[in-house]
């Protein structure tokens, strides 16, 4: 029940957080470093960049997710397209808002948790060739590290 949003959601999550966000943020990094922006910060803007598109696009898969997934267990499931239905009908009674309801609260603690992962993996990253530098598993190229 509600797989299909649920891999709809995956993409974007995919290709926006994990693709689009680190891009973006070495854009930022390369074209702000004059002002001596750092790593972070550079997350922090790319995140915030990013978090509203994305928050746009998944929060309607996610609202599908919910209304497929609410359903009795033993009564009858509810398929993709009565749930856009019901998606439709909520927005017709509420508008926008009915869709996107909630979400400036989940754009910041998507901004936070965005960079937050990120910044946590390019620690990792720069711990791990360190310590691959410092064993001799690893040569770094002339003119990088």
């Amino acid at each position: 029940r509600g797989t299909v949003p649920l891999m709809g959601h995956s993409c974007a999550s995919a290709l926006l957080g994990l693709a689009g966000q680190p891009k973006l943020q070495k854009y930022i990094k390369e074209e702000l470093s004059q002002y001596g922006i750092g790593n972070f910060t550079s997350g922090l803007l790319a995140s915030a960049a990013v978090t509203p598109i994305y928050v746009g696009v998944t929060n309607p898969l996610s609202r599908l997710e919910v209304i497929m997934q609410t359903s009795k267990i033993d009564g009858k499931a509810i398929g993709v397209i009565e749930a856009c239905t019901e998606v439709v009908n909520d927005s017709k009674q509420f508008g926008l808002r009915g869709v996107f309801r909630g979400q400036g609260l989940g754009i910041a603690k998507g901004i936070l948790s965005l960079t937050a992962f990120h910044q946590g993996r390019i620690w990792l990253m720069e711990t791990f060739r360190d310590h691959n530098i410092s064993n001799g598993s690893y040569t770094p190229k002339v003119g990088s590290a």
